[in-house]
């Protein structure tokens, strides 16, 4: 195999590599989309207990920049498919900057985990107060309760002798009958668990999900890159 010969099988190698490096991104850009999706619709039952909005807006960061990538990667293939530099050159710079946001969404999600711990505490206790008072904060509260199945901030004995109705036990699977707790909440009646631990754990899970996603997606953009740059100085 001749010089020329070893530059056309290099170049077709780096060619194939975007190609499927593109591939990997579209896939994991699919998935951390799917991933904010699900994370979006599945907390806004505890958005008005949280006390911050930084998780939201690291989710919405991710969602945005994973449905670029998604739309990038197919560009990169086309690029790579057609051999056209001046494509290549704008592939690059755009999946830099998602490059940057996206690593930039997955750090927040991590450092959303230290700021709940401090503000929602705070923030669940207040909201008691609200309870019955304002519908987002009623609606929350016992949305909360039934589903991660646990009563109060830390213990029903939270709510002061007001205790809602989704702090009782279920009887059925539906949630539709529950034990009497009202009047004379126990531990044999009510939801042992404290929200906050529960909700805690919920949230930080997660974060721990969306963030990791958002880092791997930005290290998997990071052979895009590499590949584009390699096949733009091949083409002649």
């Amino acid at each position: 195999m001749g010089v020329s010969g070893r530059a056309d099988f290099c170049s077709q190698l780096v060619k194939y590599g975007m190609f499927i490096s593109n591939l990997i991104i579209f896939i994991g850009g699919a998935i951390v989309f799917v991933i904010g999706l699900i994370t979006i619709v599945d907390r806004n039952f505890l958005s008005e207990l949280l006390g911050t909005n930084l998780f939201s807006g690291a989710v919405y960061v991710l969602v945005i920049t994973s449905a670029l990538v998604c739309l990038l990667a197919f560009f990169g293939c086309f690029g790579a498919v057609k051999e056209i530099k001046c494509m290549l050159l704008t592939y690059f710079i755009l999946l830099f900057l998602i490059f940057v946001t996206m690593l930039i969404g997955g750090i927040l999600g991590y450092v959303f985990r230290e700021k709940v711990e401090l503000t929602m505490k705070q923030e669940m206790y207040s909201s008691t107060n609200l309870y019955g008072v304002r519908r987002q904060i009623t609606t929350a509260w016992d949305t909360t309760q039934t589903r991660l199945k646990c009563c109060g901030v830390e213990t029903f004995r939270d709510w002061k002798g007001k205790l809602p109705l989704s702090c009782c036990q279920e009887i059925d699977r539906d949630g539709i009958q529950r034990k009497p707790c009202q009047d004379h909440p126990t531990l044999q009646n009510t939801y042992n668990n404290g929200c906050y631990e529960v909700g805690f754990q919920f949230i930080r899970d997660r974060a721990n999900v969306i963030g990791a996603s958002g880092i791997i997606v930005a290290i998997l953009m990071i052979f895009g890159m590499v590949f584009s740059c390699m096949f733009f100085n091949m083409i002649e």
